[in-house]
């Protein structure tokens, strides 16, 4: 059972209790001085969100097992952590425990179970903070800690671990959360500089009275529940258990209109910053009447549809055709070598028009070539159901064999050809197709393209994507700022999705200047055009919010590349001529060199420019760095455009197009579909740092030819903390935590503070 820290009085009482605490002058006398050196007692000091420490070189337990829990009640949240520990050897350890806790946090209880005395936990000012881990770096010789160092801390007693043994312990605290505006920050403090080891489970329940329009984390994916209006509940997704970093969630109190808000970093070398603008809207009942549908069904028939494949696409279309409403406009085309129509224009749905339909797609067979071009013309040309947003499905399971079969004529005939602006969401069946082809006629239209392998079911994906298309509350919306472009640029996406009930906006750029920021979001609601504006101040703009630069630098690095991608689609010497005919192309070497460019100052890189990471390649040498980059752009982007090979480019653009939140380790999947991450490539706060030579050198001087520091700052001196003092003030600490010499740039002065060792 548990052992609890706290006594039978109440909760209330514990608080007041404890909140006294903090404002009485002696409690503030017990910090100690910076620089003083407190040796932990004992054998090992465990820190969940960075490592396990050991003391003086002895032996230390082992973490387990980590499940934060975040209970949010009107900006109140109270964050319950359960750490699982286990000790490895054949006696008895003795370990703190410390945890780093946002400012302003008070515990509520500390409880562990076993059987021990019981312990004590009590909160440590920063100075104190700063202090004890600074103590704990110079034991453990390892500055992993000192990411931290602007936060507060919680210090428990000390608790033995049997020999063989495990112990759990729970630590629970409670904070009044930041709000801007009609957006509430959650935080929990994790190490960035650190891959975990240990996935940690970690969720969030959200309630607020006004209720919830919107839930976001630019840190890591989550899945999202919504429970009512004006609650939520989401979990951190197996995929980013082990990602590292703090973990952010933000949301939207759901307000009249649409909600939005504004997170900006400033940036003195661009005159401004880089903002992330936020928004949602209204939950069910405050923008009514939803806009109704009219979906044309485009089903690739030719015989390599035969046998499994065929059978559900007809299932698919057999769903497509129940979920629509009545009242609702279809419409369905078929395709091999020619093109049929089951009617010239789309037909409301009834009972009648149903059952017609139902008995046209039961009634398809497999047989003959892929007139792709024919197919995508006739969807295209219909005459709209007025009143209706025309949505197009098209799948497919090949190249064009019949008919027009230029990638670049079908692409011309999706941008040029599309007059009444349908929303073309493509499918690709297995790995014969062109997949930069259905992504760029997808993207054109406002759609998505979706790729179905060989041992996944058509009629799930194309039910999962009909699925989420039920009820569009704003259709073509626009993003205008109100200045026009003068102060804002590089806006991404340009072209904004139609926005469906249970969507949000996360629109990145760039901005000049310190006045505040308007923008006027428009779209066409229920029948009608509907303007909102909204006015954000730029006083809360803070290298804090690093996350939104490197985001941006993501989506705008994959707007370049997929430049690059459409260059493959020009069936002219490009292609064909050799490779080092084809890198030298002038819009090639534009586009690249502003990628390697974006790439090595972000640490953002992909695999077209993983090679950027690896210790062999100077950096100080572009033009052999820009020679490979386009050697690879050109033999994957360009020249491979079908099978895994070239699915994976498109699966990979496709998530970076439209990033949400942090990819620390560049993860991507390669021309197997296996997922790789990238080594020697460390982002901390706004920073990149490369390993080279065992140094992590800084981004903004690694291609310099001479990377020779100016100024050398051993841990421990004045100097040094005068360093961290700052770097915790621009929340950049995590920048000397790194483990290993670490060159920075300070000022236009290059700073080496060489690793930790015996001498410190």
């Amino acid at each position: 059972m548990f052992i609890k820290s706290t006594d039978s009085f109440s909760r209330r009482a514990f608080l007041t209790v404890v909140a006294a605490l903090f404002s009485l002058p002696s409690f503030a006398q017990t910090s100690v001085l910076p620089g003083t050196r407190v040796r932990p007692r004992a054998d090992c000091v465990v820190v969940p969100q960075s490592r396990v420490f050991a003391t003086a070189g002895r032996e230390r337990v082992e973490v387990t097992g980590v499940e934060a829990r975040a209970v949010i009640l009107e900006q109140v949240a109270t964050t319950t952590m359960d750490i699982a520990l286990r000790n490895p050897t054949n006696r008895i350890l003795e370990a703190e425990l410390l945890v780093p806790v946002p400012d302003d946090a008070v515990v509520r209880s500390f409880d562990f179970q076993g059987a021990a005395a019981e312990p004590t936990a009590r909160i440590l000012p920063r100075e104190e903070a700063k202090s004890t881990y600074r103590s704990i770096v110079r034991e453990a010789r390892d500055p992993a800690l000192l990411e931290f160092a602007g936060y507060q801390l919680v210090r428990s007693s000390v608790f033995p671990v049997e020999a063989n043994g495990t112990q759990k312990v729970r630590l629970t605290f409670e904070h009044v959360l930041q709000a801007d505006g009609a957006r509430v920050d959650y935080v929990l403090p994790r190490s960035e500089s650190l891959d975990y080891r240990i996935p940690w489970k970690i969720s969030v329940e959200a309630r607020a009275q006004e209720g919830i329009s919107a839930v976001y984390s630019p840190s890591h994916a989550l899945e999202t529940q919504r429970t009512g209006k004006d609650r939520f509940s989401a979990r951190i997704a197996d995929s980013a258990s082990r990602s590292p970093g703090a973990f952010r969630v933000s949301y939207l109190l759901d307000r009249e209109g649409v909600t939005a808000s504004l997170l900006a970093y400033p940036d003195a070398t661009i005159g401004g910053g880089y903002f992330l603008l936020l928004a949602a809207l209204p939950d069910k009942g405050k923008l009514e009447p939803k806009i109704k549908r009219e979906v044309t069904l485009v089903l690739d028939r030719s015989g390599s549809m035969g046998g499994r494949k065929i059978e559900q696409a007809r299932e698919a279309a057999l769903q497509v055709l129940a979920g629509l409403e009545d009242g609702e406009a279809f419409n369905i085309i078929v395709y091999d070598a020619t093109v049929e129509l089951f009617s010239a224009k789309p037909v409301v749905k009834s009972r009648e028009t149903a059952a017609k339909a139902e008995a046209f797609i039961r009634s398809i067979q497999s047989t003959g070539g892929t007139n792709l071009h024919a197919a995508l013309q006739e969807a295209l040309r219909q005459e709209p159901t007025e009143g209706m947003l025309p949505l197009v499905l098209f799948l497919t399971d090949g190249f064009p064999t019949v008919g027009q079969t230029s990638e670049l004529a079908i692409r011309e005939l999706a941008i040029k050809q599309n007059p009444h602006t349908r929303r073309v969401f493509t499918f690709g069946v297995g790995v014969g197709v062109n997949t930069p082809l259905l992504e760029r006629v997808a993207s054109v239209s406002r759609a998505t393209a979706n790729f179905i392998l060989p041992d996944e079911n058509v009629e799930v994906a194309v039910s999962r994507v009909f699925g989420q298309l039920s009820g569009p509350l704003l259709a073509s919306p626009r993003l205008i700022p109100e200045d026009g472009n003068h102060r804002i640029r590089s806006m991404m996406p340009a072209e904004l999705p139609d926005i469906f009930r249970g969507d949000q906006l996360v629109v990145l750029g760039r901005y000049r200047g310190g006045d505040p920021l308007a923008f006027v979001l428009q779209g066409r609601s229920g029948g009608e055009n509907r303007s909102f504006r909204f006015s954000f101040e730029l006083s809360r703009a803070t290298t804090r919010n690093a996350f939104v630069s490197r985001l941006w630098a993501s989506r705008q690095i994959a707007f370049l590349e997929d430049a690059i991608r459409d260059l493959g689609a020009e069936n002219t010497g490009l292609v064909a001529s050799a490779t080092a005919a084809a890198t030298s192309d002038p819009r090639l070497e534009e586009l690249v060199d502003e990628i390697v460019k974006l790439s090595t100052e972000f640490g953002v890189l992909s695999e077209y420019t993983a090679f950027l990471a690896n210790e062999g390649t100077d950096l100080s040498r572009r033009d052999l760095v820009l020679a490979r980059a386009s050697k690879n752009f050109f033999e994957r982007s360009i020249s491979c455009r079908s099978g895994l090979a070239g699915l994976n480019q498109d699966l990979n653009r496709a998530t970076q197009k439209v990033q949400g939140c942090l990819n620390i380790s560049n993860s991507y999947l390669d021309e197997n579909l296996n997922r790789v991450e990238i080594a020697h490539v460390q982002q901390v706060a706004d920073r990149a740092f490369y390993r080279r030579g065992g140094r992590w050198i800084d981004s903004r001087v690694v291609e310099n030819e001479k990377i020779e520091p100016s100024r050398t700052v051993l841990f421990g001196t004045a100097e040094f903390r005068d360093l961290l003092e700052r770097l915790t003030r621009e929340g950049r600490q995590g920048c000397i935590s790194l483990k290993g010499d670490i060159v920075l740039e300070v000022d236009g002065e290059r700073v080496l503070v060489p690793e930790i060792g015996d001498g410190c």
